[in-house]
């Protein structure tokens, strides 16, 4: 069904989810604020959904992009707010959340690149709609992690 360069190209989307899934599951054990614990595990949770649909298309099964879970920037809409008072006296904890979310955002920005490039590589527009609603995905994990940064005086 695929090409050979498709398969190659899903292989290396399905290996940078996988490094997002770790990532964000160990930096959920790192972070010091519960509010960005809670927003890295359920990161974490939807990249590892984007890496069982990676495999599912690898094996032949090609998903409607209607049927992706969507619900990513629903969960931390208002985690920012409630977030600006926590590090106050707190300067190694807000260091250290700060070059997590930095990680996070660069590694957000490499993964929706990496998707861009793939989404024109593959000649099945169904499989081209599944990236893209993925590569969507991807963009608003990095509002997400964005928001949190902003709303915490770590991004100027």
């Amino acid at each position: 069904m695929f090409t050979q360069k498709e398969m190659s190209l899903l292989q290396d989307l399905k290996n940078a989810e996988q490094i997002c899934t770790e990532k964000y599951s160990k930096y959920a054990q790192q972070a010091s604020a519960p509010q960005l614990q809670n927003l890295f595990q359920s990161i974490a949770q939807q990249e590892q959904q984007h890496v069982q649909t990676i495999e599912q298309m690898m094996s032949g099964s090609i998903p409607s992009s209607n049927s992706q879970s969507s619900q990513s920037g629903q969960s931390s809409q208002n985690s920012g707010s409630q977030q600006a008072s926590c590090y106050q006296g707190q300067d190694q904890a807000y260091r250290n959340d700060s070059y997590l979310c930095n990680d996070a955002l660069s590694t957000e920005k490499h993964v929706s690149a990496d998707y861009n490039t793939c989404i024109f590589e593959f000649r099945d527009q169904n499989v081209r709609n599944t990236l893209n609603h993925l590569q969507k995905e991807e963009q608003q994990h990095g509002k997400m992690v964005y928001d949190y940064m902003s709303a915490n005086g770590m991004y100027s």
